[in-house]
Order: C-alpha cells, then sequence, then structure tokens
C-alpha cells in the first residue's frame, strides 16, 4: 500500500462513564476509569497518576565530547543502574531552575547553559508521567545536598558511544537511551551546520 498524504482520521475520545481512586501514596494515585468507546465498547483502564508537579532529565556535557551519567540503585529491579541525573521539580521552580538544581546535587555541578531538548513520556497507556529532557552545558563545579540515601557514582561517557552503552546490562532505562540519541543528533546537526559556514 503506497503512503498518502491524507490527514489522519479524527478520532474521539472514549466518554469517562466513572473514575475511582483505588490506592495513593505520597507521589501516586491509581486511578481506575471506566470508558465508553465511540463504537460503542466499554472497558476498565487502571492508571498511575502523578502529583502533576513535573520532572527533568539532564544530558549534561562537561565537553563537547562526553556525558555525565550516574549509578544510582532502582527499586524497580533492585540493582544499581545507570542512568541520566533527573528529579522532580518542586513547588515554585521552573524547568531550568529544577534542572540545575539536579545536577548540582546529583553531579557536583551546575551549568551555565541549560536548554529544552524534548519532553518524553513513558508507558502512556498506563500512566500520564512526562518528564522534560534538557541540555546542560558550560559546566562548573558545585554541590548541593540532595534527597539521595546514598552518595551517587558519576561516570564520564562518550557521548558517540551509546552503542558500548546499550551493550552493558546497567544501562537499559528508555528514557536516558532515548535523549542521550536526540542530544548527540543535535549535536552533529549543530555541526555540520558550522561547518557550512
Amino acid at each position: 500500500m503506497a503512503p498518502t498524504d491524507s490527514p489522519p482520521p479524527v478520532l474521539t475520545r472514549p466518554t469517562l462513564l466513572a473514575r475511582r481512586t483505588v490506592a495513593q501514596s505520597e507521589l501516586f494515585a491509581i486511578e481506575s476509569l471506566d470508558l465508553r468507546f465511540a463504537n460503542g465498547a466499554e472497558r476498565t483502564f487502571e492508571r498511575l497518576k502523578g502529583k502533576g508537579r513535573g520532572a527533568v532529565m539532564l544530558v549534561a556535557m562537561p565537553d563537547p565530547d562526553h556525558v555525565l551519567l550516574i549509578r544510582e540503585y532502582a527499586a524497580g529491579f533492585d540493582e544499581y543502574t545507570l542512568t541520566l541525573p533527573k528529579g522532580l521539580v518542586d513547588p515554585g521552580e521552573d524547568i531550568i531552575t529544577a534542572a540545575n538544581r539536579e545536577l548540582m546535587e546529583e553531579c557536583g555541578y551546575g551549568a551555565n547553559r541549560i536548554e529544552p531538548l524534548v519532553e518524553l513520556s513513558l508507558a502512556p497507556n498506563y500512566m500520564n508521567h512526562r518528564i522534560q529532557v534538557m541540555l546542560a552545558s558550560d559546566l562548573y563545579e558545585k554541590r548541593l545536598e540532595g534527597d539521595e540515601p546514598e552518595p551517587l557514582i558519576v561516570e564520564t561517557h562518550a557521548i558517540d558511544d551509546i552503542s558500548g552503552l546499550l551493550a552493558r546490562d546497567d544501562f537499559h532505562e528508555g528514557r536516558a537511551i532515548a535523549a542521550l540519541f536526540i542530544a548527540r543528533e543535535k549535536l552533529r546537526s549543530e555541526q555540520v551546520s558550522e561547518s557550512w559556514w
């Protein structure tokens, strides 16, 4: 079948028949949603709903070729994983301030330049969580005390060696992988643009 340029079909959101909170914690609520779709089918969906504060993830570059990764305990897997620094936006913070604070808490650096890269979601069929990925550069040493239960191990890796990271057993967080690919492509396209001048 040949691709067409026709617009996508207009979809009608399901009608919400009932919403119930099944369980709640300090960070999340589990909601049960009874829905009726446009074709008459009815289903119950459960979703994990965040508190709506927002979150940031950082691709922090101490130099043009390297990125900072952290090794931290991941309770979901009961193991230590390698990932990008990240955290929640505190009340009253904008995403730039939150990103710089998280970088200082988790890596011991601040950034003179922080720019938004992309907004990512995680398992959108089951949760409404979104995270703002930020590119941080022109770093300087500065540490703030964070809420981590133990000091995080900070590692420096070449941003061009994503395939090497993917070959490891401890680097598998989808958001971090996507963020590195997006940052690498942005940096490559900027280098190409600069080479034309």
